[in-house]
């Protein structure tokens, strides 16, 4: 069967056989394809390198000519707002789809169950190799890494993959991607897999928010919420105060910042942090109107800030982990 729009979902990170194969099927079959390219605007990470348009741009020279029937657009992370995700992606799609009768669908199993108005295509297509094994690929510093990148990628998205490896944004990624592997290192002996506990504060105030710079790794120069690991006899609302207290020396007595508490959540996404599993505890300081109490960075926060809402969407892919969809989460914000 011929559809008139395949659309294809994927990350792209980086656009390997595997995805290459699954987006040529998808070319096979329908008159045009649109590549929603995932996580487009996410902070970069070790596991996520590359923006929007650098994917585009390696999938645009792995498919050749074929790259004129494609649209690539961007799909922001929504990671506690599933129902926002599947929006923006139906959104996207509308803005290409024109009078498409048929749209065929190419992603993950667990994706194509969000979005039933299209038909998900079978494709039998080569089993790609873990995300991790291609993060521990790029930033292999014997060089075997590029090897790896040769066997399972395409030769354009390797040259590319090898000039980028030459940047200063490489190096500071290989250094933020040598502290993570630190603390995987250190926690290798335990008997079973660790999981940490966090918290972190959301504290709203007169229309603004307050966030921290992180002095040290990971996430070094990131804006963050102020927070950190719980210790061990302690509550977890205890836990985020004493943690907002050390990073900003919030001049505001504790009777009145728990008379501003208004909400509390786990934010247990698997992949919230490269750190080993970490579930963070959120909590939601509200504040309508008043000055602004005084605020000045300590612990391990470079600073402290009271930032605009409105200025909050810029900051997206300048914040550390999921600290901004946990602000979406409490705050609206996207």
């Amino acid at each position: 069967m011929t559809y008139d729009l395949a659309v294809f979902l994927s990350r792209l990170a980086p656009p390997d056989h595997a995805r290459l194969a699954m987006m040529k099927a998808a070319l096979s079959c329908s008159r045009r394809v649109v590549a929603l390219v995932g996580s487009a605007e996410a902070t970069p990470t070790p596991r996520d390198p590359w923006g929007f348009d650098d994917r585009a741009a390696m999938l645009a020279a792995a498919l050749g000519d074929d790259a004129a029937r494609v649209t690539m657009l961007p799909l922001r992370d929504h990671l506690y707002n599933e129902d926002r995700w599947r929006a923006e992606a139906q959104a996207q799609v509308a803005r290409v789809a024109g009078d498409a009768a048929s749209i065929a669908l190419v992603c993950t199993p667990q994706d194509a169950v969000l979005f039933p108005q299209w038909r998900r295509l079978d494709i039998d297509a080569p089993t790609a190799p873990p995300a991790r094994a291609y993060r521990d690929a790029l930033f292999d510093a014997t060089g075997d890494g590029l090897s790896f990148l040769r066997a399972h990628t395409p030769a354009p998205v390797v040259d590319m993959i090898a000039a980028f490896r030459e940047t200063a944004r490489f190096a500071e990624l290989r250094e933020e991607y040598r502290c993570v592997e630190q603390v995987r290192a250190d926690w290798s002996h335990a008997p079973y897999p660790p999981i940490f506990v966090t918290v972190d504060s959301v504290v709203a105030h007169s229309g603004h928010v307050l966030l921290i710079e992180r002095r040290d790794r990971p996430g070094r120069g990131l804006w963050a919420l102020p927070g950190g690991f719980l210790e061990p006899q302690e509550w977890l609302r205890d836990g985020a105060i004493r943690e907002l207290r050390e990073e900003t020396m919030i001049d505001m007595p504790t009777p009145v910042l728990l008379g501003g508490l208004r909400a509390s959540r786990a934010f247990d996404h698997p992949q919230r942090s490269l750190r080993e599993r970490t579930i963070t505890h959120g909590f939601h300081f509200d504040f309508p109107t008043g000055a602004l109490p005084n605020v000045q960075g300590g612990d391990d926060a470079a600073r402290a800030q009271w930032i605009e809402m409105g200025a909050l969407p810029a900051l997206r892919a300048r914040m550390f982990e999921d600290h901004f969809f946990i602000l979406e989460y409490f705050l609206g914000i996207y």
